[in-house]
């Protein structure tokens, strides 16, 4: 098998492919153009988005040409696969925001150089399509019955789907072929609930252009305990740092359970897999391996700078050595409301450690809340109790702590 098909396998970055002696073969003869694409529904990418994108740079490191597709297009009518019901519909000029936001994201990620490294957004063909042309030239291709096969519309079946998601698979189509045409682009990418839609395109190809081009997944990711891989209890990992800051990404990393820690090192990181074994071996530290994953993945994400302040707030945090407490996330609140007594209930919703005051008093009863200078922190289990500027510390510094894992430093203004 080609080297570069190896690596992702054995980086657990490879779920089915349709043809992976002759996509081998095709890899071996010379580089190979290659596309994933992602549709710009919300403001930035999570990091459950970014599995493509670290075989992007995979495939990239073995020679071969990258594509990155932004579905300006295909976003404005909306991917049914793996959704229970219609995406809503945003309006043109936020998809283009949108759309602008994720690329700047993916080119810090990737590298856009123009050749070896593109992007292109499907927004270019598909805007202004003639639609009565597009259905003699692709939709003559597709039978009903075989798609409704896929599992994708399957599952929608029984909640209903809609006619404009319908269209969507002769889109993603259609964008294959059209990237085809373009660049001679012979491979898709993309994660495992794309493969009713990456199939379709293979075979609208094979049909027009009579070139066998080939499709690839990627397993979709969850956790040891069976949750969908970058969720929390606050919501998803975002590699926008104004909506999920450079330190929480760190932490969610960082405390990702046991049994997870060597195969995120393998599919997060570009350590060499020797290394991600060795730090994952019998009679390792686990926690030390967490912390490299951690840094790892923020670096690659936010930059060398921001992993190595995220890295000292968490060791500030938890005790470590070499902690530095203004990594920890802040949160300014005024100074006249310590001054009078700021009601501990109140404290941790306004600092946003929990979403609501009902589940603030829980956890305060339950005796999840800690108040105080980060070494020093004191359990409070009273809902009445309120926090004065004598909790400060001699530096003015005050720190939140909700359950084990969930740090705030306070500023006075």
């Amino acid at each position: 098998m080609n080297k570069a098909l190896e690596n992702l396998k054995t980086r657990g970055l490879f779920q089915q492919c349709t043809d992976t002696e002759g996509l081998s073969r095709l890899m071996d003869e010379g580089p190979l153009t290659f596309y994933v694409g992602c549709d710009p529904t919300g403001p930035s990418l999570h990091i459950g988005h970014m599995v493509p994108f670290f075989a992007y740079r995979h495939l990239r490191e073995a020679g071969h040409k990258g594509i990155a597709l932004i579905g300006g297009g295909t976003a404005r009518i909306g991917d049914p696969s793996g959704k229970t019901e219609m995406r809503r519909l945003l309006s043109y000029d936020r998809l283009d925001a949108h759309a602008a936001a994720i690329t700047a994201q993916l080119d810090r990620f990737l590298g856009f150089d123009g050749e070896e490294a593109r992007w292109a957004n499907n927004k270019a063909w598909l805007a202004d399509l003639n639609y009565i042309d597009f259905l003699r030239e692709i939709g003559s291709h597709f039978s009903v019955n075989r798609m409704l096969s896929f599992e994708s519309y399957k599952m929608r079946m029984a909640t209903g789907l809609s006619f404009i998601e319908f269209n969507y698979q002769l889109l993603q189509s259609y964008d294959f072929l059209e990237l085809y045409r373009r660049y001679g682009c012979r491979l898709q990418i993309g994660g495992d609930d794309q493969w009713g839609n990456i199939v379709a395109g293979h075979e609208l190809i094979r049909r027009i252009e009579g070139v066998p081009v080939y499709g690839m997944t990627f397993p979709l990711v969850t956790t040891a305990d069976g949750k969908k891989m970058g969720k929390t209890e606050q919501g998803a990992i975002f590699l926008d740092p104004t909506i999920t800051s450079p330190y929480t990404f760190f932490q969610y990393w960082r405390n990702v359970q046991d049994p997870d820690v060597r195969r995120f090192l393998l599919m997060f990181t570009f350590l060499p897999v020797e290394e991600c074994e060795a730090l994952t071996g019998s009679g390792t530290n686990p926690n030390k391996a967490k912390e490299r994953l951690a840094w790892e993945v923020t670096a690659l994400i936010h930059g060398k700078e921001a992993a190595d302040q995220a890295m000292a707030g968490a060791r500030a945090a938890f005790g470590g050595p070499g902690g530095d407490t203004t990594a920890i996330p802040q949160v300014r609140l005024l100074r006249q409301q310590f001054e009078t007594g700021y009601n501990l209930v109140d404290l941790f919703t306004d600092a946003g450690l929990v979403p609501s005051k009902s589940e603030a008093r829980r956890l305060v009863q339950q005796g999840g809340a800690f108040v105080g200078a980060s070494d020093t922190l004191q359990g409070l289990t009273d809902i009445s109790a309120r926090i004065t500027l004598d909790h400060f510390s001699g530096e003015g510094e005050l720190v939140l702590r909700a359950g084990k894992k969930r740090y705030c430093r306070i500023i006075l203004t």
